[in-house]
């Protein structure tokens, strides 16, 4: 199953979520890029953001105003679904309208390899090369991995540290693998002092020990997390 955590309050980018793009709300064309890989419920703290779905055709469910992470909101959607502890669950932002569908079942292999073979992975995350320039700002986050491909730390910061001349960093893409099992297990963890500093809730992931498998994947797929973000947005689609 595809959750996608949609809320509707931003610091950086107030309703971002329902910004036009493409002639529907942004929520609904990162639903419709993922719609043919599985069934795709919305999680959701507005009731606003509930008759969207509806109107569009996408189930939503209504969860708590207070969770501090979508993976949070998506946990809740999961309990209450009653999924099974072995099913599959794929956290897709709701800012992530370009995302390419291929990318959605790269994750749902791996983590379905990571099951067959009983290895000790907790979550399935990506990432891409990007530029100097792109790992330069706070906005994109940058992952580095050990040399299994598991992720030893996400930052807003350039990492690593180029002392010499460097132009291969990781830019993570805001797609999250679980098993409802381990994803329970995540949303039981007690924050983070990393996850509150950085404010990437994946942190309490590594601060805990937990693995998180990497993919590398090609993509032209951006977050919108600003509102420069979303203009640059709409020039691709021009």
């Amino acid at each position: 199953m595809i959750i996608i955590p949609a809320r509707v309050a931003s610091n950086r980018f107030p309703r971002k979520i329902l910004a036009n793009i493409g002639g529907v709300p942004m929520v609904i064309a990162t639903a419709n890029r993922v719609k043919d890989i599985d069934k795709v419920v919305i999680a959701t703290d507005s009731q606003e953001v509930i008759d969207v779905a509806k109107d569009y055709g996408y189930e939503a469910v209504m969860t708590s105003p207070s969770h501090k992470s979508g993976t949070d909101r998506v946990n809740e959607v999961a309990v209450k679904l009653n999924l099974k502890d072995d099913e599959i669950i794929v956290n897709v932002q709701a800012d992530e309208p370009f995302i390419e569908p291929e990318i959605i079942q790269k994750v749902i292999d791996r983590l379905s390899l990571a099951k067959k073979n009983n290895e000790d992975i907790f979550m399935v995350s990506c990432y891409k090369i990007v530029s100097d320039n792109e790992a330069n700002d706070p906005n994109h986050v940058k992952v580095i991995t050990d040399h299994k491909g598991n992720a030893i730390y996400f930052s807003r910061s350039k990492i690593p540290y180029d002392r010499e001349k460097y132009d291969n960093y990781f830019g993570h893409l805001g797609i999250y693998g679980f098993t409802k099992k381990t994803l329970t297990q995540f949303c039981s963890l007690p924050n983070a002092p990393l996850e509150d500093i950085e404010k990437l809730e994946q942190l309490r992931a590594i601060y805990y020990g937990k693995k998180i498998a990497m993919i590398e994947v090609k993509s032209k797929s951006f977050g919108i997390d600003t509102k420069e973000d979303l203009k640059k947005a709409l020039t691709l689609l021009t």
